[in-house]
């Protein structure tokens, strides 16, 4: 029951690039198209089939999104994750 949609957050489990957390931009029946803003731009998607992804149960918004937004929802994810971490 995996509810892939734009906006949701990826990790990526194989290649040179496993751990790296991505944000969906566009997806289809084989692959997801993923972004981080960085290397990855909404220009340059990664493009990785979905058995390669763990899906992050994390939505965001995306519809206006540039680069810029798309490192501030990884760097807002990162921090809650290291905030949750401080807390135990």
């Amino acid at each position: 029951m995996d509810r892939w949609e734009k906006g949701m957050l990826a990790k990526s489990l194989a290649g040179h690039d496993s751990g790296k957390i991505y944000v969906i931009i566009d997806l289809d029946e084989t692959y997801v198209y993923l972004a981080d803003g960085k290397i990855r731009t909404l220009a340059k998607l990664k493009k990785k089939k979905r058995k390669h992804v763990q899906l992050i149960r994390r939505q965001y918004e995306i519809e206006a999104a540039d680069d810029v937004r798309i490192k501030r929802i990884l760097k807002e994810y990162e921090n809650q994750k290291a905030g949750m971490k401080e807390e135990n």
